[in-house]
């Protein structure tokens, strides 16, 4: 579990990952392409939700940089993902004002959309957002939850090591994630009920907003 009683997603890569990154310090050109391998899926899951079909150009101008600073990083596999999350990231910003795009925000208020029990819905969420229409609806979030949902599902940070990606505080980020994974998990169970034909008369869903 993580702080503040969440859950949190068990990473079985991360030592093989710290392992390589210290050869890769050292100029193992192969041991880079296994942390390349192991961090690549998630950091462009996490760009998809930012610049969507420019996730791939994106990463590739992170790993430019990953590359280039390797031998400035200090620490073990979880705090690899965190930092190359930081430089996608940064890209991603970089991306978004050279185009004067920011991400969609649906500007609904959390309180309309309260679901019981955060489990079943992070366990839903979990299960869905690897698709890409999951990726989409994150896009329709709230940019704050966008991103939380994104680094702690996608890319597999903690409370802590998100808020340092995105310089806030672990309190703020755990609640955004919590919000957005609520928005998200609603949207889903209304679009499950509408394949089944059930109307839903309730709160409006994501991307209402223009």
């Amino acid at each position: 579990m993580g702080q503040g009683g969440e859950p949190r997603r068990v990473h079985p890569y991360d030592a093989e990952l710290g392992a390589a990154v210290v050869r890769a310090q050292q100029g193992d050109e192969a041991a880079f392409a296994v942390a390349y391998r192991i961090v690549q899926p998630g950091l462009v899951g996490y760009l998809r939700g930012l610049v969507a079909d420019e996730a791939e150009d994106v990463a590739s101008d992170a790993w430019l940089e990953i590359a280039r600073d390797l031998g400035r990083f200090k620490g073990d596999g979880a705090g690899f993902r965190g930092w190359t999350a930081t430089i996608a990231r940064h890209r991603a910003l970089d991306h978004l004002r050279r185009r004067r795009v920011r991400p969609r925000s649906s500007g609904l208020e959390e309180e309309a959309l309260e679901l019981p029990g955060a489990h079943s819905t992070h366990d839903q969420a979990l299960e869905s957002i690897s698709t890409e229409h999951a990726l989409e609806l994150v896009r329709g979030l709230p940019r704050d939850q966008a991103e939380a949902v994104l680094l702690r599902v996608v890319v597999g940070l903690d409370g802590p090591a998100a808020a340092r990606v995105l310089g806030k505080r672990p309190g703020a980020v755990r609640t955004a994630a919590h919000r957005g994974l609520k928005r998200l998990a609603r949207r889903l169970r209304v679009e499950g009920a509408g394949d089944r034909g059930v109307t839903d008369d309730g709160p409006g869903t994501l991307g209402e907003s223009k």
